[in-house]
């Protein structure tokens, strides 16, 4: 199995090489249970003694025992400089929902190149797991229940005009730019929360309670099997 045709029914976990703990894999995994090792992360799937559906990368964080360790039908390696890890990842990543772990909390500027990919690759629900918080790209329009006072953050990658309602400072119709208008520690006043962008661009950050409501609403699969 190459894999690079594949079409997953249920979630896929990312696992990166960056900074994460055994109960975000965990959480992840019962949520979209389809595992891709990123590149130095499928050491720490092998540590974890996890099953890898697929592993892929340019391969210069991996080891050389995991590499023998591993069916070389799963390696997809995918040597592109010009391309993240996690962008090529997510290439091979066609489910309902992408959960991303170990991707942040390390160095800033791979960080900051994750953000990045989620606008590039803006169709594919993928949602960033980090220690704090969680982070998706906001591809449609959503309704989220979420409690009051739950701080919710709004930043551009772009320059986008976004609406939302329920939030203790009003969000409607305003232009919001990298450069300019940003919209960080907002809060829920009422629920539901909606939220609408008139184009790419726009991330949203919840705190990491906020998973199982975000993946309800990213979902793109049969809503009869979202967890």
């Amino acid at each position: 199995m190459s894999g690079r045709d594949s079409r997953f029914s249920a979630g896929v976990t990312l696992l990166g090489g960056g900074k994460s703990c055994g109960q975000d894999i965990e959480e992840s995994l019962t949520l979209a249970p389809n595992l891709i090792g990123v590149d130095g992360g499928a050491d720490r799937a092998l540590e974890l003694g996890l099953s890898m559906k697929l592993v892929s990368g340019d391969f210069d964080s991996i080891s050389k025992a995991t590499r023998a360790a591993l069916d070389p039908d799963i390696m997809i390696e995918t040597p592109d400089q010009n391309r993240t890890d996690f962008d090529k990842a997510l290439d091979l990543a066609d489910a309902p929902v992408i959960l991303c772990v170990g991707f942040t909390g390390k160095r800033m500027d791979h960080q900051l190149a994750c953000y990045s990919v989620l606008v590039r690759q803006a169709k594919r629900p993928a949602i960033l797991i980090g220690d704090e918080d969680i982070c998706f790209h906001l591809s449609h329009d959503v309704t989220l229940d979420l409690a009051k006072g739950t701080r919710l953050s709004l930043f551009p990658m772009a320059q986008v005009v976004a609406t939302a309602t329920g939030l203790r400072w009003p969000v409607e119709a305003l232009e919001f730019a990298p450069w300019g208008q940003i919209g960080t520690s907002n809060e829920v006043t009422n629920g539901p929360v909606r939220l609408s962008a008139e184009s790419d661009g726009l991330l949203v950050i919840l705190p990491r309670d906020c998973l199982h409501d975000v993946v309800r609403v990213l979902w793109q699969g049969d809503p009869a099997h979202c967890p």
